[in-house]
């Protein structure tokens, strides 16, 4: 005799029970905190939703109340995120191209050509990384043209505007670092020049110089240097400068308002 399927209330019963026992349990409790939407029980009302907002990290990043002209696109033109966008866009399509070039002297070049020609998609992420520099550049300069234009760099948000300049340097850097690695003959003389202008610094011109070429010429050493720069050094020092960025804007009260 062939077994009785169960029928919609029962298995409507067993999934709820289910559920039950899964908020119920130590190891729920311990990913999801007091107030959370996810906890058994959760009630809508103003203490709960502040839990909400306080324990999530998504919905921490942004103010529970926002101004009405800091919402509009013709007020900030978005490009603060935009450039925020970008850098994600870039940390990504870095990582692809990480896994087909060695920063040598030899293989550089090769590298790129074989990434041009014979990895799957290889063109495309390397155009998106390359175009996206570009467009990174020219949206933290906007950025700040913008913020400027406003005078949200008055009181009390002097300190983020100091902020924001590092990071359009950091932006700078990234970009003339991320020219070098091709090791093609572009590469080579932008190298030169700005290591020669480097060099110049008062004082211990000579000495960062030395630092930046690995030598006292341009070689191997060179490259591996700025390849550590590009990829580490600089993109850990800018992810820190942005979270402090991001922090300063929600505790100076949010965008700056309209003149």
């Amino acid at each position: 005799m062939a077994p009785t399927p169960p029928s919609a209330d029962q298995v409507k019963q067993a999934v709820s029970d289910l559920a039950d026992r899964t908020q119920s349990s130590q190891a729920w409790s311990s990913i999801f905190r007091p107030g959370s939407i996810f906890r058994k029980g959760y009630t809508d009302s103003p203490r709960n939703r502040s839990y909400v907002i306080m324990n999530s990290v998504l919905y921490h990043l942004h103010p529970v109340k926002v101004k009405r002209h800091a919402v509009k696109v013709s007020y900030t033109l978005c490009l603060g995120g935009l450039s925020f966008f970008l850098f994600i866009l870039l940390t990504v399509t870095g990582i692809f191209l990480m896994f087909f070039y060695r920063p040598t002297a030899s293989a550089a070049y090769a590298d790129m050509e074989t990434l041009r020609s014979a990895v799957t998609f290889g063109l495309l992420v390397r155009n998106m990384h390359r175009w996206g520099a570009h467009l990174m550049v020219l949206s933290v300069f906007l950025h700040m043209a913008r913020v400027f234009y406003h005078g949200a760099y008055k009181s009390p948000r002097e300190f983020n505007w100091v902020i924001g300049v590092i990071l359009l340097t950091l932006t700078l850097l990234l970009s003339f670092t991320g020219y070098l690695l091709p090791w093609d003959q572009l590469a080579l003389w932008a190298v030169t020049v700005g290591t020669n202008m480097m060099g110049f610094t008062p004082v211990f011109g000579d000495q960062v110089r030395f630092v930046l070429l690995g030598g006292v010429e341009i070689g191997s050493d060179t490259l591996l240097r700025w390849y550590v720069l590009h990829v580490l050094m600089l993109p850990f020092v800018t992810v820190i400068m942005m979270a402090i960025h991001f922090w300063r804007v929600r505790k100076d009260g949010g965008i700056s308002g309209p003149l």
